[in-house]
């Protein structure tokens, strides 16, 4: 099994997948893909169908969609616990994941990731004002049903899916309630997390459609992941 995935300082969706497969122990090979140089397209159409990244590749399966990938997993790992146990629990992580997966383009378009940043003051805050609210009670639902430090007690699929959105609190320095903030630092906290941001810190590569300043300057966007 093979996860192709791209910049970890930018690639939200990747970061989604390559996840849960490194938090729950899931052995699997790595090909990094860039998002920028020569080619750079056409580099990630050879490898994805969809021409977008991450893809898992698993004998002749070639899958190019975080949340299938995320599916699949759990179908070939039943005793890993990608999803919570209890029925109706499971329901809602995946409504809470399908949620984000559809969900907060202002907040998405406007506060790219970026782990190696920070950028305080940076987006307007009214352009994300609902996003931010819906985060809140989401998160502040789920937390308060499951006690934390994750959405359902232990890490899930549902928080590798909002983890890149946990990060966007702290690089831009959004206004967060206090368990807002607790779930960010349990985000930062696991060791699958903190291996990626590792890497992520020591890459050399600028996106520059990726970087906020960029972004300001081009006006208003397509939503970002």
């Amino acid at each position: 099994m093979k996860l192709i995935f791209a910049n970890r300082n930018y690639s939200s969706w990747s970061l989604r997948a390559w996840l849960v497969l490194r938090h729950f122990d899931i052995p699997f090979e790595e090909e990094l893909v860039l998002l920028s140089g020569d080619n750079w397209r056409e580099n990630i159409r050879a490898r994805s169908p969809t021409g977008r990244v991450p893809v898992l590749v698993d004998g002749d399966l070639v899958l190019p969609e975080t949340t299938a990938i995320i599916e699949y997993l759990a179908d070939c790992y039943p005793d890993k616990a990608i999803w919570p146990a209890d029925r109706k629990l499971r329901a809602r992580a995946r409504a809470a994941s399908a949620e984000m997966h559809a969900g907060f383009p202002a907040l998405r378009s406007a506060a790219p990731m970026n782990l190696r940043s920070v950028h305080a003051g940076k987006v307007d805050l009214d352009t994300i004002a609902d996003d931010l609210a819906r985060v809140e009670a989401l998160w502040g639902e789920l937390l308060d049903r499951s006690g934390g430090p994750y959405l359902f007690g232990a890490f899930t699929a549902a928080d590798a899916m909002y983890a890149p959105l946990a990060t966007r609190l702290r690089t831009y320095a959004l206004p967060a309630s206090d368990t807002a903030e607790a779930y960010v630092e349990a985000i930062y906290a696991v060791p699958a997390f903190q291996e990626w941001l590792g890497e992520a810190l020591r890459e050399p590569w600028i996106v520059e459609d990726d970087e906020i300043d960029f972004i300001r300057r081009q006006g208003p966007a397509g939503g970002g992941a």
